[in-house]
């Protein structure tokens, strides 16, 4: 056994540096599978030296520059997850255009000589707005979200069907370049109902993943919970773990394989906390370690990316509520732009002296570029914009109304006795409370916020709560199962005030998809406001728009959802891809919850993800 692992370790080095297309046909069919306790491609020893990319959190016209990074590292493989929530925005509606190809981008990976470990869910974590679910699944309160539960798993088999259709033709067993699909995420640290792991399992091979090696993947203690009979197990965890962890391991799986199948080589990073950097050379000295082992190995993340739009998730513990930022820069080997880091020569260093392998050439980077400082001197008004309301005696939800994003607004009238505190039961998110169109107040689910002190005035008012969703939920424990699964967002129960129930609401629903539709003019415009602006560029380049000047909302180029903004930080700025920018005129336009005059953009060469917040 020692000596067939040795020579299975020598063998995995010695063939490391060779991908699906550098050393097979696109089309010749192969087979990759557990034996004797190893990983063996073709039944001979591999070894697994893998990094984390998300294909949708990278503009389409980058992947294959990230790709060749990749190699370039001395990977030979990459690993991605899928989000459900872009492919089937609505029931029995699927895109797989753009930056949501999985097919080309399987393509791609394997033309440049990689192997690719795919991770279809249906459930994905990732710091992903609501775990990748589409959020349409909410809108039947009676369905049990990652469970048994027949009306999600129909769901769930469908769309894992149609993504069958893309990607099932792309398993090694068919000439592709996928070595292994993972069953489910993490579910150990969430159920233990291994009927529901059995369940996702056999709708992945109905899908057409019949000729795959499946894998499940946990941390160490969560391994009972979350694993299968007969399917091979892969170990998440972070810098500093790596030796306890396989020892941990080892002792109730002495027969292998060891695939460490999340090594957090850097972290992400939430609005109003600090961003992340973590210990370059620890993480090199484990990974040095691991890999001369033998052991397989995925980094998470190879390269982070983007969240961009309204994508980023947010973490609970079940009772605090931390929304993450647009960036997913998660101090990775390539940083959100696509640009080697420090980590990323240390990496490479470390897999070449381990293997013996001398990667091929780092390819070029263009360099960023600044834009100088330009005005958005056109606005409009929210107020003024506002499309036909809902009414309905109680309120709803985002997802009561078909949306799934943006902002939502209630609007009542109030009674001049009715003064009081006015009781918001459960906010998701954030909401600015107006009377009379005059902000009365703000609160915030990071804070703990659900109530605020209203004094009226007048003999009535108009009360308006603006809600904007920051993050669906997208991890949960045990101990906070039914938190991801009425991740609703808007107001999802009740608004009081004095004590009583507030009913005869108009509900507009504020997805934000078009804002350059709308009609700007050079009025001033104050409060909640759209702003626009032009600049022009003689040259197209990666570019990071400073967003410091102002206070909450979001911002759209060339009609591209770029991401959010937040003056309570760390990030300031907002990446800009090259392939996103034109010569000529481009547009920008910003939603600013508390906007005002006079506001000016400019695009730095470097980003701001550290900044230091005075404010909450």
């Amino acid at each position: 056994m020692l000596h067939r692992l040795l020579t299975g370790i020598v063998f995995a080095l010695a063939v490391v540096g060779c991908g699906p297309a550098a050393a097979n046909s696109p089309s010749t069919p192969h087979t990759f599978a557990v034996d004797h306790g190893q990983f063996v491609l073709d039944g001979k020893p591999f070894q697994v030296i893998s990094g984390e990319m998300h294909y949708q959190r990278v503009p389409r016209a980058y992947w294959r520059d990230r790709l060749r990074m990749a190699r370039a590292m001395g990977l030979n493989s990459i690993t991605t997850y899928v989000f459900w929530n872009l492919h089937e925005p609505k029931p029995g509606v699927y895109d797989f255009t753009g930056d949501n190809d999985v097919a080309e981008f399987l393509r791609e990976a394997q033309q440049e000589g990689l192997y690719v470990v795919l991770r279809p869910g249906p459930y994905v974590c990732a710091e992903w707005e609501f775990g990748g679910y589409p959020a349409w699944l909410l809108k039947d309160r009676s369905m049990v979200i990652r469970s048994r539960d027949a009306k999600f798993m129909e769901a769930a088999r469908s769309w894992l069907a149609r993504l069958g259709k893309e990607v099932a033709g792309f398993q090694i067993a068919n000439g592709g370049p996928v070595l292994t699909v993972q069953v489910e995420n993490e579910y150990g640290t969430f159920g233990n109902d291994h009927e529901y792991m059995k369940e996702v399992r056999q709708a992945l091979v109905d899908a057409g993943f019949s000729k795959t090696l499946f894998y499940t993947a946990d941390g160490v203690e969560q391994v009972p919970n979350g694993s299968l009979p007969g399917v091979p197990i892969g170990i998440n965890f972070g810098s500093g773990n790596a030796r306890k962890s396989f020892a941990d391991y080892k002792k109730n799986h002495p027969e292998g394989p060891y695939f460490n199948s999340e090594y957090w080589a850097g972290w992400f990073d939430h609005w109003g906390g600090k961003h992340a950097i973590t210990d370059a050379k620890v993480q090199a000295d484990e990974l040095k370690w691991m890999l001369g082992q033998g052991y397989s190995v995925s980094m998470y993340m190879f390269h982070g990316g983007t969240s961009f739009g309204w994508m980023n998730g947010a973490n609970t513990d079940g009772q605090n509520y931390e929304p993450d930022v647009t960036s997913y820069d998660y101090d990775a080997p390539l940083d959100e732009s696509g640009r080697p880091t420090a980590k990323f020569s240390l990496f490479r260093d470390t897999i070449a002296a381990v293997t013996g392998v001398t990667p091929p050439a780092m390819p070029p980077v263009a360099a960023a570029i600044q834009i100088p400082k330009f005005s958005l001197n056109d606005s409009a008004s929210l107020w003024k914009t506002l499309p036909t309301p809902v009414r309905s005696e109680q309120v709803k939800s985002m997802e009561d109304l078909d949306q799934s994003y943006g902002y939502i607004l209630y609007r009542t009238q109030l009674k001049k006795e009715a003064t009081g505190s006015l009781v918001i039961d459960d906010l998701h998110d954030y909401a600015q409370i107006y009377l009379d169109g005059r902000l009365a107040g703000t609160l915030d689910r990071r804070l703990g916020q659900k109530q605020v002190s209203l004094q009226l005035s007048t003999d009535s008012a108009q009360l308006d709560i603006l809600v904007e969703n920051t993050g669906r939920i997208n991890f949960a424990t045990m101990a906070s199962t039914e938190v991801l699964r009425g991740e609703r967002q808007g107001i999802t129960k009740q608004v009081t005030l004095a004590g009583k129930a507030l009913t005869g609401w108009q509900i507009y629903s504020l997805p934000m998809l078009n804002p350059a539709s709308l009609v700007y003019s050079a009025v001033p415009c104050s409060g909640a406001c759209f702003y626009r602006g032009n600049f022009e560029l003689g040259e197209a380049g990666d570019t990071f728009l400073d967003t410091s000047g102002f206070t909450k909302g979001e911002v759209w180029l060339n009609g591209r959802a770029l991401g959010r903004v937040w003056n309570i930080g760390p990030q300031k700025t907002l990446y800009v891809p090259a392939s996103w920018l034109k010569k000529g005129s481009n547009e920008v336009v910003v939603f600013d919850l508390k906007g005002g005059n006079g506001r000016t953009l400019e695009g730095r060469d470097k980003p701001v993800l550290d900044a230091v917040s005075t404010h909450r």
